[in-house]
């Protein structure tokens, strides 16, 4: 028990208290840091380059040639030859005519053709004859005449029946309606029955591919679409493109190929014509759709993804971080939409970095860990022309 009492009072002397706590010291036990790392965010550079700026119509899809189908002759339909909304092909029958009235009428002009043949043979059989038998006198000069023009009259009347042949052979043909063009043909306008003629309309036959759309023009859009194609040498002619009713973009870009030679007094517009392929016929006339033109060429645009815009109490903001790191709100005019890209018009320097990606979670003065953002975000728009480079481009005629 003695011993026990010397050591408690050992330990509880001052020297051996600050003994122990040099030797807490020295082994390095400090209070944990409790400061929260920064925030880290996915920034993009903001892109500068010349930018087609589009602008959208609502356009009329119609065929490139379309032919109301009219028979040439009159007479009664017996039979309807293809299936209505059918591609058909350029000759292929249509309807069938009756044509035994044709067809009497064909070998009529045949038999006329082989009596009047006839006459001219024995015509000229009796000229040969009579030639050198006028000359020896035999036979005088007026008889030589009668027999030269009797020639000549046979002859005329062959040409008269070759004719008359000619189209007695047509109207037979004429019996089997064909169309003129290759498409799409519509619905039947008449019954198998009726008794048609040339003022008939049977049905019409559209050709769909390519298809064209007619849109208006006011004339400030019209004039700006002038420069700019003057400007960047025919290279905006062949940029339209199609929105069609589901709000699908149509795969395939069209070229402009019609501006109308007057405006519309009416409706101060002036009507354009863009022609699209439309190989799988998808595209059929009378469908509404939105047309996208390039109207101008905006150069020096700076571009950011929408995703970079914040808008807060009518005030439209972007996420600027600086080279230390430090976040700046700042106010933006945002202008066009570029595909995934906001065209800015103030507010922005080409090269500065933006929040993309976590921007609801910062705020002025806020020190972020700043990241590259994915590709997909930093994807710029389809370039611009270059101004008086026409290499590689279509020549479209208006």
């Amino acid at each position: 028990m003695r011993l026990t009492s010397r050591t408690e009072a050992a330990w509880g002397t001052p020297a051996v208290i600050l003994l122990a706590a040099g030797l807490l010291q020295f082994t390095g036990c400090k209070p944990k840091d409790t400061t929260p790392p920064p925030q880290k965010v996915e920034v993009v550079d903001v892109v500068q380059q010349d930018v087609p700026v589009t602008q959208e119509w609502v356009g009329t899809l119609q065929g490139s040639v379309n032919a109301d189908i009219r028979p040439k002759i009159e007479g009664y339909i017996l039979k309807q030859l293809y299936q209505e909304g059918s591609v058909v092909k350029q000759g292929q029958p249509l309807f069938q005519i009756d044509p035994r009235q044709f067809k009497a009428a064909l070998d009529s002009a045949k038999g006329n053709l082989a009596r009047n043949q006839a006459a001219l043979d024995n015509s000229n059989i009796k000229a040969e004859r009579y030639t050198p038998l006028a000359k020896t006198q035999a036979i005088s000069q007026q008889e030589l005449d009668d027999a030269l023009s009797d020639q000549r009259q046979c002859q005329a009347n062959v040409e008269s029946a070759k004719a008359q042949l000619e189209q007695a052979q047509l109207n037979m043909d004429w019996t089997t309606v064909t169309s003129p063009i290759a498409g799409i043909a519509g619905t039947v306008q008449i019954q198998v029955g009726s008794l048609v003629n040339g003022q008939s309309v049977l049905t019409t036959v559209s050709t769909v591919d390519p298809i064209r759309v007619a849109f208006g023009l006011n004339e400030q859009q019209y004039l700006n679409y002038m420069a700019a194609e003057k400007k960047y040498t025919n290279a905006i002619k062949d940029r339209l493109e199609i929105i069609l009713s589901d709000g699908t973009l149509y795969p395939y870009k069209g070229k402009l190929i019609i501006i109308n030679r007057q405006v519309d007094v009416k409706t101060g517009t002036i009507t354009a014509e863009g022609e699209f392929p439309n190989p799988d016929n998808l595209l059929r006339p009378g469908q509404f759709a939105k047309v996208k033109v390039v109207t101008f060429i905006k150069e020096g645009a700076l571009l950011v993804p929408q995703a970079a815009v914040k808008e807060l109490q009518g005030d439209n903001q972007v996420a600027v971080v600086g080279s230390d790191g430090v976040v700046e709100m700042r106010s933006v005019t945002p202008a066009e939409r570029v595909g995934t890209l906001w065209v800015i018009d103030k507010g922005l320097k080409p090269g500065e970095k933006v929040v993309v990606g976590g921007l609801q979670l910062v705020k002025s003065g806020m020190k972020v860990q700043a990241v590259a953002a994915p590709p997909a975000e930093t994807a710029p728009a389809d370039k611009a022309p270059a101004a008086g480079n026409s290499a590689g481009t279509p020549a479209g005629g208006r």
